[in-house]
């Protein structure tokens, strides 16, 4: 199991909805608005062909996606407990879930069938390094149909913060408080530390845990986007960076 793995199935999985600090229905709503403006489909439909998301977690993306008229959508994570919960709420939704290795995306769905894939909220930084991060989007871009858009959200930590600006709230209850805290060790990766203070009864237990995300310049992504076929254009995800993927038409 893969360190990002053992975060995620050990302590993140459990608090993963939660620490959104937004109803679910909300959530996937904020998301579906964020991917229209990123995808802009050509006409409201219920078929608007194969989606498919990358690091579903327990499925904002997956969900509004599918909203939009995509059909069917694909959601593959790593977590079993994420998809799980996905599950729960899917309801009659065309969803199809794949417990599995998001950078082994052709072992799961064949090539130039995809409308649209993404991978959003961080995901690409779970990868263990810029080579597999590059293996990944030639992959994506094999997977998509000519056409077809590639949409990627994550945060680019390739500047180095430093003091009391590395430790960053992420959200909290009455009976829960979390925070994050950045470490910058490595010049390819920071280590992240999560901590969470979860109250029983009168007291506070601490749980704990950390793994690593790469620090991928956003320059260096776009490039690595280009390299592999892609014309590219940059926006904004709410607090994400944003970017898009067109895989152009054969000429």
């Amino acid at each position: 199991m893969s360190e990002v793995q053992d975060h995620y199935s050990n302590f993140l999985a459990r608090h993963y909805t939660w620490m959104f600090g937004t109803p679910f229905a909300a959530k996937v709503a904020e998301q579906k608005t964020i991917l229209e403006d990123a995808i802009q489909p050509k006409a409201a439909s219920f078929d608007l062909g194969l989606a498919i998301d990358l690091g579903s977690g327990s499925g904002f993306q997956t969900f509004a996606l599918s909203e939009i008229g995509y059909f069917p959508v694909i959601a593959i994570d790593s977590s079993d407990a994420l998809l799980k919960e996905l599950q729960a709420h899917q309801g009659s939704r065309p969803v199809q879930t794949i417990c599995g290795d998001l950078s082994k995306l052709s072992a799961f769905v064949s090539p130039a069938t995809a409308q649209v894939i993404v991978c959003m909220g961080d995901t690409i930084t779970h990868l263990g390094s810029e080579d597999a991060v590059e293996e990944l989007l030639r992959s994506v871009a094999d997977t998509l149909i000519p056409g077809g858009k590639f949409v990627i959200s994550y945060r680019d930590l390739s500047a180095e913060v430093t003091g009391l600006d590395r430790f960053i709230p992420v959200y909290a209850d009455e009976d829960k408080v979390m925070t994050c805290f950045l470490e910058f060790d490595r010049p390819d990766t920071v280590l992240v530390h999560d901590l969470l203070y979860n109250r029983e009864g009168q007291q506070w237990r601490l749980e704990k845990s950390s793994y690593r995300k790469l620090r991928l310049p956003v320059d260096w992504l776009e490039d690595a986007m280009v390299r592999v076929g892609f014309k590219v254009h940059r926006g904004q995800a709410g607090r994400l960076l944003r970017l898009v993927g067109h895989k152009p038409h054969a000429r």
